[in-house]
């Protein structure tokens, strides 16, 4: 299983494991990430599981969907071009080690 590290809001920083069949707001979810909350289940319309992908693993995630982009300049705070919704971004072997900054809460 893939690791990922979540940088919460505060600064803690936690290490899980996520499945490939899984997002990495599911990940969060299932591990207790503080600021994942995923009011939409994953539907890629609330963004209250916004993050910022770290520098080095921006490449490697690639930038948002038409869709995502949308939400993100509509419903998230804090967008930056390293922004992402956690539950657009699919787990696969390629992502293990991923880091992703947890912004959370929509407007």
């Amino acid at each position: 299983m893939p690791r990922i590290t979540f940088i919460e809001p505060d600064g803690t920083v936690r290490t899980v494991e996520a499945a490939h069949d899984e997002s990495a707001m599911q990940a969060a979810k299932r591990n207790g990430i503080d600021g994942i909350i995923g009011e939409c289940g994953g539907s890629c319309i609330c963004a209250t599981c916004h993050c910022h992908v770290d520098q080095a693993w921006l490449t490697r995630v690639g930038p948002a969907g038409d869709i995502e982009a949308d939400v993100l300049e509509f419903e998230a705070t804090d967008v930056r071009p390293e922004s992402r919704l956690a539950c657009q971004i699919p787990i696969t072997d390629a992502l293990a080690g991923l880091v992703l900054h947890v912004v959370g809460r929509s407007r």
